[in-house]
């Protein structure tokens, strides 16, 4: 029997595999002068990292929570892919915006502002720092189970296939791409081979132990107080969460595919590969009858050898290895691009210079300097790595979701997106992954020391660097000032003077105006270049610290001052937005209802205009 299902298994793959080799443009495809990765490249890529997990995760998880870890890990799956829906909305709101790749850095600089995007480059970087040591050490590790190392020999394999890594991504990412699919090829051959035999020898033993964490999962979450359970459910998924690691990356690396849509295929990809071999592999192997204690780093390899002998235990360690390897892998490609697109908006281009290859090598050499400096202070221990995993890795996921949260409660759906998620559901996965990272941070003091030491430093670096390099500085010099709309409107013989506040794609152009009216437009000055001015009487206004409100507020005590012996009109647009899609609208007029108390001496008007197509006015 066993035979039969290995014959129809692997004929199936070689089939399989035969036809996708064949295809033109499968990994990438050359485009405007450059060259482009497709969605299977960049979901590969990535999928080594989160296939890699299964090496070590499912014992990391067990040591903690014991046999529940079974339930939790496939309940950590599908949280993840509720998480990547987000990513992908945020990917398609970072391309609107010309805001291709940076991941969470580049939507916490949109969202948040330059200091709090910091923070979200040396959360990601510790989760970057740690997936390649960790899963270099894992690597190893899983080697050193058929052949036994001495410690000094451990190391220095670990910090071999870390520069052999850097020396790959030098070469280029094209060949990086192909390299990982042929990797990818023997891993799923392994990896489906591994799954068949398990389920092949499932006995009544292991069919019980399943049962069992069943029942001790239903009992975690159900027999205490709601708080009780909650926290158990929260503490649970925390220590499971490390199976995943690596999912922020997609989006990470965006710039290395055409659009949105590329890393939507990805995500989905990733949701039917390791979003479900990755449950049914722990399920496998912690309800099998091993001493886990004496196998948390071999894990797999070991339930390998006692399904199907040492042979097929020894691929399975070959396989680990390249994939762990691989997952070193990620780790290069995905800080890179980050640290390409903190250098690039600081204007440090020295950093980023590249090869003929346009490889990133700067940042490969220094990232693998790094690398050996975390493996040397670590000793190589794979505890204390995994301990510290988790902490950047949520911290980085609870920056995204709440960047996410803010930027629909101000845009609301109606920007023209193509593709959005239930706000309720992102709020409701905010609330979780910021409760496991609490816990994390008070359960885990080495990471919350690595991670906060890390921060601060990061922090310190950014508010000396923003200072003074900060693009939105020179934005904020070729905007408008209060004194130039004053000067405008005091040349007007007008008795009435009149303030029209509208969104820059309200205010149209017009050959004609009048010289008592004064068109008023706010921008952020982190998207870019400056909106062009649609007429001499139109005025842009800079968006800094200070919310709309208070920004309007300052505006109008200003003209009241320069102004006070004229009659001076207000004017808003009528908001359509519906309250429910965008919940500040309410905000807002809630606001402007204020103002004919702050200001008695000046006349406020909210109008609609017949007809009128503008979506959104008021705003």
């Amino acid at each position: 029997m066993k035979i039969v299902v290995f014959a129809l298994l692997n004929t199936g793959l070689i089939v399989l595999f035969f036809y996708l080799l064949r295809q033109r443009n499968l990994l990438s495809f050359h485009q405007g002068g450059r060259v482009w990765l497709t969605f299977l490249a960049v979901g590969v890529i990535t999928l080594m990292d989160q296939y890699s997990s299964i090496f070590y995760a499912p014992a990391e998880a067990f040591r903690f929570i014991g046999s529940s870890a079974i339930i939790f890990i496939a309940v950590t799956s599908l949280l993840v892919r509720f998480i990547s829906t987000r990513l992908t909305e945020i990917a398609e709101v970072l391309e609107r915006h010309d805001l291709i790749g940076g991941g969470v850095y580049s939507f916490s600089y949109l969202v948040l502002g330059p200091m709090i995007s910091f923070v979200a480059v040396s959360s990601i970087m510790v989760d970057y720092i740690l997936t390649a040591c960790l899963s270099a050490v894992s690597a190893v590790a899983n080697t050193a189970s058929f052949l036994p190392l001495s410690h000094t020999s451990f190391l220095i394999a670990v910090l071999a296939i870390i520069w052999g890594v850097a020396g790959l991504n030098i070469i280029g990412i094209r060949d990086n791409a192909r390299f990982t699919f042929m990797i990818f090829i023997a891993a799923v051959f392994a990896i489906l081979n591994l799954v068949a035999s398990g389920i092949l020898n499932l006995d009544a033993g292991a069919i019980g132990q399943l049962h069992l964490s069943t029942t001790q999962t239903i009992k975690t979450v159900t027999t205490g107080s709601i708080l009780q359970n909650y926290g158990n459910f929260i503490s649970s998924i925390a220590f499971c969460i490390l199976a995943y690691s690596g999912v922020e990356s997609v989006l990470q690396t965006a710039g290395f595919v055409r659009s949105w849509k590329e890393i939507r295929k990805a995500y989905l990809f990733l949701a039917l590969t390791v979003g479900v071999i990755t449950p049914v592999v722990a399920a496998l192997a912690l309800s099998s009858q091993i001493d886990f204690k004496a196998h948390e780093g071999d894990l797999i390899t070991y339930y390998a050898t006692m399904l199907n002998g040492l042979p097929f235990g020894l691929a399975i360690a070959a396989i680990a290895s390249f994939t762990l390897t691989m997952a070193v892998n990620t780790a290069f490609v995905a800080s890179s691009e980050l640290m390409e697109r903190v250098a690039h908006r600081y204007g440090f281009h020295w950093l980023i210079a590249t090869n003929q290859r346009q490889s990133l090598y700067r940042i490969h050499l220094a990232s693998a300097v790094f690398f050996s400096f975390i493996i040397f202070l670590t000793m190589g221990s794979q505890a204390e790595l995994a301990n510290m995993y988790a902490l950047g890795l949520l911290a980085s996921f609870c920056i995204n979701m709440g960047s996410l949260i803010i930027y629909r409660y101000f845009k609301g759906t109606t920007e023209g997106m193509t593709y959005s998620t239930n706000r309720l559901g992102t709020l409701i996965l905010c609330i979780i992954l910021v409760s496991c990272f609490v816990f994390l941070a008070i359960e885990k003091p080495h990471a919350t020391m690595l991670w906060a030491s890390v921060t601060g430093v990061m922090l310190l670096m950014g508010f000396l660097v923003a200072k003074k390099r900060a693009p939105e500085l020179k934005q904020l010099e070729k905007g408008d000032s209060e004194m130039e709309m004053i000067l405008f409107l005091a040349e007007s013989k007008a008795h009435e003077v009149h303030l029209f506040f509208r969104r820059l794609k309200e205010t149209a152009k017009t050959k004609g105006y009048n010289d008592n009216e004064a068109y008023v437009s706010f921008y952020s000055p982190r998207l870019g270049n400056l909106p062009p001015k649609k007429a001499p009487n139109h005025f842009r206004f800079p968006l800094t610290k200070i919310n709309l409100y208070h920004r309007i507020v300052a505006i109008l005590r200003v003209v009241e001052y320069e102004m006070g012996d004229r009659k001076i009109v207000v004017h808003f647009g009528w908001p359509m937005s519906s309250w429910l899609d965008r919940f500040s609208v309410g905000v807002m007029v809630y606001n402007l209802m204020k103002m004919p108390h702050l200001f008695p001496n000046l006349d406020f008007d909210i109008h609609y205009s017949k007809g009128s197509k503008e979506p959104g006015r008021g705003r």
